[in-house]
């Protein structure tokens, strides 16, 4: 039942990602009410309130006893928001940006936990929603902020709701809702290094029972950097992304909603940039840190694509009944030259492809006392891919290549009662079950690239793994929580809550090395407390949220690379155990009818208790702790963001939005590296907007990274002579000046 399921989802979304790429006029994505998610309201001199579904019921962000930042669509519009990489500068504890060597592929890490590695059968630590949807693979996940109500960051386990990998946190972006009424809206924008997007969106009812809506994107911008030995621009973008909608209401108690979406990303590879010289020609520090000399190829071509039914039938006033349905695929074909040089040192060309099937049942009820979901939850998942470790010094390649089968079932229920009209208890828990089949192959060749990658002259002479394992994981993820209402403005909670990330193979495991590789890796567990108060003051002009957090870590993933006699030696350990503990403060205010502000503060504490080494020499585990550090995790993070607003003659408005995020040190890896890790930062942007009074028109112009500060956001980390010393940094984007008009009717 679940195949011909999945094969009909497949043909779905075939014709739906046509339909969204070839739309003559896009509109809207599906939306939910508008009114849910005002920005402050100066005009009336307090803050308006904003509706998220962190416990996957409509409450106030001030109502919900969890630790969750929301922005609306408002706020990104403007700050001039590019994509989701945004919030890891206005959300506290999280680093969230694109990875090493990639254009959108999204890594995340909440509270200091978090998957830095990609690769295929890898498992991010903070989940990904779209629409309630999961996003299983992080590949062609950052996606383009467009056609948004708002983005909800949760933070801290979210095992009982969410379950799968939100072991961290989890991001849910949600679109919008159809309106009643035709909307059509187009956005263009041009800025530095030759920037040029448009943006058509819209929604047109086509009777009282059927409405339909889409979106198309462009977004195109040179280099910020050249490829100095190819020519190519280097940090670059090529996208384009389409979505269709259908929302059909054929009663006032049932809803559906068909969605397909498509992004095709044919940016450049990026090849990062040589952070130490070699000793060969070319080998050099180049001035200009998006610069590169990779030989290895210019080729990168990222597509996603799904499709989803949504179904909703409110059986009566308290019980409501939803069925969420998806199917999403991806490939990724890319290069990426780890020497950074013409030579084909390290060079690691290479594709990914992967595809899920997902459907969850809830059933939702809401009392006068009491409020409920429970529900099912099912995936069928697979992503493969292969890659070649070219060792040009050697005249060797090693081709990896594998699968891993995912067959995940899950039930869940939380549960919220009223104990007095000011306290209440709220209990939840989650069963998960996780099957998984790994099929991993490594061998070694003679020559430069092996068939798979284009050279049919090379001659295998090793088989380094080679093994198909099965291994079947369970969890039970309670949580408990008590908020207790001090006034009506003021509310504090404390909470209990347990994550749990799947175990799996590790697909570049070298059974030479490491032969325990096939027996694959173990589960993480997190147990969480967190302590919180939020509160309204001086008549809903401040507004204060606070929380402190304590996780005891255990199991710990780490992916481990090093060199190797002939090669590199990958591993994924389960390290150990780890302690975090941190704080996080955000708050608005309006200052004057025309002033207001916004901050958010975070710190993180987070050490290592036992951190178990596979020494390659010895062949056994050491303990080395005392030497680890947590990866992407500054100690302190914090944004400071001020709006003034005025109204001018005619009706008409100027936003001026200043926005400043800091960022202390943090490291690229579980060691201290000073060639990659990051020194302390800070990142300012300043946008100006005006409104017409008829609120059709819009104009902008946003500036980031005004003080062009150069900083690093991932690395890889390959000294010796066999690999030139292949240190290498990727940079986050310098300053630019983006200009924008939008208009809607």
């Amino acid at each position: 039942m679940i195949i011909s399921s999945r094969q009909a989802m497949k043909v779905l979304l075939q014709a739906g990602a046509a339909s969204a790429a070839l739309a003559a006029a896009p509109v809207a994505m599906a939306q939910a009410d508008q009114a849910a998610t005002q920005t402050a309201s100066m005009q009336s001199g307090e803050l308006g309130d904003i509706v998220v579904t962190a416990r996957r019921r409509a409450e106030t962000l001030q109502d919900v006893p969890v630790a969750v930042s929301a922005f609306t669509a408002d706020d990104m519009n403007m700050r001039g928001a590019a994509d989701l990489t945004t919030l890891q500068y206005t959300a506290p504890n999280m680093t969230m940006q694109v990875a090493r060597g990639s254009n959108s592929t999204l890594i995340a890490f909440i509270r200091g936990v978090g998957q830095q590695d990609p690769l295929w059968g890898f498992e991010p630590g903070v989940g990904l929603y779209v629409d309630d949807v999961y996003i299983a693979r992080p590949q062609g996940a950052v996606l383009d902020i467009f056609d948004i109500e708002r983005i909800e960051v949760l933070r801290g386990p979210q095992g009982t709701l969410y379950g799968r990998n939100t072991i961290g946190g989890a991001v849910k972006y949600v679109t919008k809702r159809l309106g009643s009424e035709p909307n059509f809206k187009a956005r263009a924008a041009y800025g530095s290094y030759d920037q040029k997007e448009l943006v058509l969106s819209g929604d047109v009812p086509l009777n009282d029972i059927i409405s339909v809506g889409g979106a198309f994107a462009v977004y195109k911008r040179d280099g910020y950097g050249k490829n100095l030995y190819t020519g190519a621009e280097h940090y670059n973008k090529d996208v384009i992304a389409g979505r269709l909608s259908v929302e059909i209401t054929p009663s006032d108690t049932l809803f559906f909603r068909i969605a397909a979406d498509r992004t095709d990303d044919d940016s450049n590879p990026r090849h990062g940039h040589r952070e130490v010289a070699g000793l060969t020609p070319d080998s050099g520090v180049i001035d200009d840190v998006y610069d590169t000399r990779a030989g290895v190829g210019d080729k990168n071509e990222v597509i996603t694509q799904g499709v989803s039914l949504l179904g909703e039938w409110n059986v009566n006033d308290t019980w409501t009944v939803k069925s969420i349905t998806a199917y999403r695929e991806g490939e990724s074909d890319t290069d990426i030259d780890f020497d950074n040089t013409p030579l084909p040192t390290l060079d690691i060309p290479a594709f990914y492809k992967d595809d899920q099937f997902t459907q969850e049942l809830q059933l939702l009820y809401t009392g006068e006392r009491m409020q409920a979901v429970a529900g099912v939850y099912y995936m069928d998942a697979t992503a493969s891919g292969a890659f070649d470790t070219v060792l040009g010094g050697a005249g060797l390649t090693t081709l990896t290549s594998g699968s891993v089968d995912t067959k995940s079932f899950a039930a869940f229920a939380d549960v919220s009662y009223d104990l007095t009209e000011q306290l209440a208890l709220s209990v939840g828990g989650r069963y998960t079950r996780d099957k998984k089949e790994g099929t991993v192959l490594r061998a070694d060749y003679l020559g430069i690239r092996s068939p798979e990658f284009g050279n049919p002259n090379s001659v295998q002479f090793r088989v380094r793994t080679d093994y198909t394992n099965e291994r079947t994981f369970e969890e039970f993820t309670p949580r408990v929580g008590l908020n207790y209402d001090f006034t009506d403005d003021m509310m504090g909670y404390v909470s209990y809550s347990r994550g749990f990330k799947s175990g799996g193979f590790d697909m570049r495991g070298d059974a030479i090395f490491t032969p325990n590789t096939v027996n694959g890796y173990d589960p993480e567990i997190v147990d969480s407390y967190e302590l919180g108060f939020k509160g309204n003051f001086l008549d809903r002009r401040l507004t204060l949220n606070f929380a402190a957090f304590y996780s005891d870590y255990k199991g710990q993933q780490v992916t481990t690379q090093v060199a190797a006699p002939g090669g590199i030696a990958s591993f994924v350990d389960n390290v150990g155990a780890s302690r975090i503990w941190g704080l996080e403060l955000e708050g608005r205010a309006v200052l004057t009818d025309n002033f207001s502000a916004s901050w958010a503060v975070g710190y993180t504490d987070a050490k290592f208790k036992e951190f178990l080494f596979y020494d390659l020499a010895s062949g056994q585990y050491i303990d080395v702790a005392d030497t680890r550090v947590f990866q992407n995790t500054p100690k302190w993070n914090g944004n400071l963001t001020l709006t003034y607003n005025r109204e001018l003659e005619g009706g008409s408005e100027i936003t001026l939005t200043q926005s400043t995020a800091y960022r202390s040190a943090y490291h690229m890896f579980e060691f201290a590296n000073p060639a990659l890790d990051q020194k302390k930062f800070a990142l300012v942007d300043l946008s100006l907007v005006w409104t017409s009074a008829s609120d059709r028109w819009q104009v902008g112009v946003h500036g980031k990274n005004l003080t062009n500060k150069k900083y690093r956001i991932g690395g890889y980390n390959f000294p010796g002579a066999l690999f030139d010393d292949s240190i290498i940094a990727f940079y986050g984007p310098p300053r630019t000046v983006t200009g924008t008009v939008e208009f809607r009717f």
